[in-house]
């Protein structure tokens, strides 16, 4: 059986890979915006795609973090008995 620490930790880094993938994919929408910048009709709709991408992105990181929470929540109170 796991401690609570164990599940701390574990909880701990796999928040921070969901945000550092987040953060990484804002990187490389933001570079691929910066390169297509001087083009003007693909700079708007790179913008637009920028806008979308970040938008879904933040989604997704926040409902995985949701669920990691819910399942962290659950474990903690299975370890600790209530």
């Amino acid at each position: 059986m796991s401690s609570y620490k164990d599940i701390q930790t574990a909880v701990r880094v796999e928040k921070f890979r969901i945000w550092f993938a987040w953060l990484t994919g804002n990187v490389i929408l933001l570079i691929i915006a910066g390169v297509t910048q001087h083009i003007h009709i693909i700079s708007v709709i790179t913008q637009a795609l920028l806008v979308v991408g970040f938008l879904l992105l933040t989604f997704t990181a926040v409902r995985m973090s949701n669920a990691l929470n819910r399942k962290a929540e659950a474990r903690r109170r299975e370890v600790l008995g209530e």
